[in-house]
């Protein structure tokens, strides 16, 4: 009997050391929302492209915690209703974080549920200033924010444009009217040009004939669109119908690859764009690593700055997991609010009380006359 008992325990004790490598492999399930398909289907492609890379990148060095990485990929759509229902199946599968969204009116209903479930959520491309002023414990983003960007603007138009009447149209999105708001505040605490018009355009819509002809009865010298690139790049091409010769200028989500393509490479020519530095223009290691490594898996590198900001939201979380040895939601929102540092894709990373990514950079693009987008100089 004794002989049996020893038999069986020394077959457990087998059994249990073969089971270790195996659990040793259990793979961290992180979360990546983003609009794959939709009007903004561009943008998410990039980003699950680039968030790849990163997973490929850290599982070949072996992992976080020694376990690898698996993406969970959400599909929102670009819409605030499938945002919450893909965040709701994200804490049901029990995914240890999130990589946020395109899109801040689509991140924030998200976020909403992250928050209450306690998951940590890295936006990637969610600017609207109002988002990290909610509180929220486990929100964070690695892009940067709309006022920043409203006050580049200004100095854009004052120092560089020296332009004394200026047009601003946003689309009543979250991240749209907010980066018009700011834009607007910076202007007039400048007090040097005039905002001869402020309007909003409807999403989706197709003709904006009727909205331009008003705005061109007042003889702006430049035009800055806030919203998203499938209207900037209708926008740009109406204007040009109506014999509106003003300078237009888009916000960080109005001009990539698809601008030119809806907008004709004549039209698109000239355009400015405000935004963080394209991902071919960041001067770190770890950027040309990146780029590198994009460009022999996709052919060229992403035509927009927000992929990078969706890799490095995946670097801040594995290197969180690592420091800490958790994937409890509260210790690596805890680390990443107090004591984080990186140097990312995108340059160094560390985040202030409220979530926000210290530091910003922007930059001045003009469409090329081949399409491609330059560093504008004048």
């Amino acid at each position: 009997m004794r002989l049996r008992i020893a038999a069986s325990l020394a077959g457990l004790l087998v059994l249990t050391l073969l089971a270790v490598p195996v659990l040793a492999q259990e793979p961290l399930r992180i979360g990546l929302q983003a609009p794959i398909t939709g009007p903004w289907a561009y943008e998410g492609e990039m980003a699950r492209n680039s968030v790849e890379i990163v997973r490929d990148q850290i599982n070949a060095r072996g992992g976080v915690l020694g376990r690898p990485i698996e993406i969970v990929l959400g599909d929102d759509q670009g819409n605030p209703r499938q945002s919450a229902l893909v965040a709701q199946r994200m804490v049901s599968e029990g995914v240890v974080a999130v990589v946020g969204t395109y899109g801040s009116s689509i991140n924030e209903p998200a976020s909403t549920i992250y928050e209450r479930a306690g998951v940590v959520n890295i936006g990637y491309g969610s600017t609207a200033v109002q988002l990290t002023q909610h509180g929220w414990q486990y929100f964070f983003r690695t892009c940067f924010r709309d006022d920043r960007q409203g006050a580049f603007f200004a100095q854009l138009v004052n120092e560089t444009l020296q332009a004394a009447r200026v047009a601003i149209l946003h689309d009543n999105t979250t991240f749209a009217r907010g980066l018009a708001e700011a834009a607007r505040a910076s202007l007039q605490e400048a007090g040097q040009a005039e905002i001869v018009f402020y309007d909003a355009v409807t999403p989706g819509e197709r003709d904006f004939s009727p909205i331009l002809s008003r705005m061109r009865a007042r003889s702006p010298e430049v035009v800055y669109y806030t919203g998203y690139y499938p209207e900037a790049a209708l926008i740009a091409r109406q204007m040009r119908d109506l014999g509106i010769d003003a300078v237009f200028v888009g916000g960080n989500a109005a001009i990539n690859d698809e601008f030119v393509e809806i907008a004709g490479r004549e039209v698109a020519a000239g355009s400015l764009m405000t935004q963080e530095p394209l991902p071919t223009d960041l001067p770190y290691p770890q950027s040309k690593a990146f780029l590198d490594e994009y460009v022999k898996r996709h052919g060229q590198p992403p035509s927009s700055p927000w992929p990078v900001y969706a890799a490095d939201a995946l670097n801040v979380l594995a290197a969180a997991i690592e420091a800490t040895g958790s994937t409890d939601g509260k210790v690596l929102a805890g680390y990443i609010h107090d004591t984080l540092q990186i140097d990312g894709v995108t340059g160094p990373i560390s985040f202030d009380a409220a979530g926000d990514r210290e530091g910003a950079i922007y930059l001045a693009y003009e469409v090329a006359s081949d399409g491609s987008l330059v560093p504008y100089e004048r």
